[in-house]
């Protein structure tokens, strides 16, 4: 169990705060800038931005940690009866937790790619009604702050083209073709399909003066609502909560962790066989549970055979030697993988610790309560879950409310690891808790 805690606190404090400082980059409007460091050290202007799948990961760990409350109960009552329903219970509980992990590491990707679907529609519907206020014969918006059905009609006559009172897909492909839309690629005629979905009510493939104006009306209500501008204040700022509006929703996109953009490294590849994949990596987790359950007895005599040789204490071999090995191989990769100084880049690394950390909450936490189960052991490690409890919820609810870590952030990730140690030490061998 302290080799647990131990790699949980490593990858969540020493590991963490050390990718945040190689991989910072410059931020401006609290976003990091890609490969650009030019603010040294400095504490608020220098940073790492991740992606919003990152915080989701953040919270999942933050969840996984739900085991080690339930089994710790019986000892926070004071009650010695119903320990070993509680290691059964927190068995159940965390290899459900492992099987809907592993279920939501499948269908994530496809997740990812709806929400991207979705952000780029917004994105065209920002542009386009950037580009009609701009050509607008007068406000969108009337004194009152709502939708002027007048200067609509007058853009629907200026876009049709033909003067047929409809505007085909043909029309709609050619405004947003004449739109700049900043750095984002997209299918022009999927957006036109998307915005005939919304307007399109009659389902003939074009657009008449009335589909026209609601179409507009909601999307300018809408615009309204995610920028918090509206009443009769918003008339006369149309340009104001429209340009809120492009960009939030350009930060949006940015944070779903876009590969379009540029940022195409090796990491970003098609899988060949999807299915040959996930089967394997479920036989590696079988496997990997087995041969952490073969030699979880032998590893912990190992430790305190080496620690009566040579005179080492056993909590600095578990909490400190042990997870230094068996996480270097993991901090190397993270470390490489954050010195990009990319957006996507610190997101993948990120996500990997967070996804370390589960990991260790529900798998291995699986393989050792079975251990205690079926051998009847008792279970007495309230210093271990006490640490792994602190460190998993500070920096799991960190990172779930906040997609950029200025660098002050890497202070809170280093200082938690000396406390974490000091406080299993104090706890085991002051207050007898082990």
């Amino acid at each position: 169990m302290g080799l647990l805690a131990g790699s949980t606190v490593m990858l969540l404090t020493v590991i963490w705060g050390t990718c945040t400082v190689v991989g910072k980059c410059d931020l401006r409007d609290n976003i990091a800038v890609n490969n650009q460091d030019t603010k040294g050290f400095h504490l608020n202007d220098s940073g790492v931005t991740v992606d919003v799948w990152t915080s989701y990961a953040a919270r999942i760990m933050a969840i996984s940690v739900i085991p080690f409350v339930i089994v710790q109960l019986p000892q926070v009552l004071n009650s010695t009866s119903g320990r070993h329903l509680a290691v059964l219970v927190a068995l159940i509980l965390s290899v459900l937790m492992l099987i809907s992990y592993c279920v939501y590491q499948v269908f994530q990707p496809w997740i990812q790619r709806r929400r991207l679907a979705f952000a780029k529609h917004k994105h065209v519907i920002s542009g386009i009604l950037r580009h009609l206020k701009q050509h607008a014969l007068g406000r969108l918006l009337d004194d009152e702050g709502q939708p002027d059905e007048h200067v609509i009609r007058k853009l629907f006559d200026t876009i049709d083209a033909n003067k047929d009172g409809h505007l085909s897909a043909t029309e709609l492909k050619a405004l947003i073709i004449g739109i700049s839309f900043e750095d984002i690629d997209f299918d022009k005629d999927d957006a036109v399909g998307r915005v005939l979905q919304d307007f399109d009510k009659t389902l003939d493939e074009q657009i008449d003066q009335e589909e026209f104006v609601r179409g507009i009306k909601h999307w300018l209500i809408q615009a309204m609502g995610a920028s918090g501008h509206s009443g009769p204040d918003a008339g006369p700022r149309t340009m104001k909560f429209l340009d809120h509006f492009h960009v939030q929703t350009k930060r949006e996109h940015a944070l779903l962790g876009d590969n379009e953009n540029g940022e195409n490294d090796e990491e970003s590849g098609e899988v060949a066989d999807p299915k040959w994949i996930t089967i394997k990596a479920a036989l590696l987790l079988l496997l990997g549970a087995a041969i952490a359950a073969a030699f979880a007895d032998p590893l912990v005599d190992t430790v305190n055979n080496f620690s009566a040789a040579t005179g080492i204490p056993s909590f600095f071999i578990s909490f400190i030697a042990l997870p230094l090995a068996t996480n270097s191989s993991e901090a190397v990769s993270a470390i490489i993988f954050a010195s990009r100084k990319k957006i996507r880049t610190a997101s993948l690394t990120f996500s990997e610790l967070c996804g370390g950390v589960t990991m260790n909450n529900i798998l291995c936490l699986s393989v050792f309560l079975a251990i205690v189960y079926v051998r009847g052991l008792t279970w007495n490690f309230s210093s271990e879950v006490l640490v792994i409890l602190i460190v998993c919820l500070v920096m799991g609810c960190f990172a779930s409310f906040r997609t950029t870590y200025p660098l002050w952030t890497c202070f809170i990730a280093y200082l938690l690891y000396p406390f974490s140690l000091g406080l299993v030490y104090i706890l085991d061998y002051w207050f007898g808790w082990s």
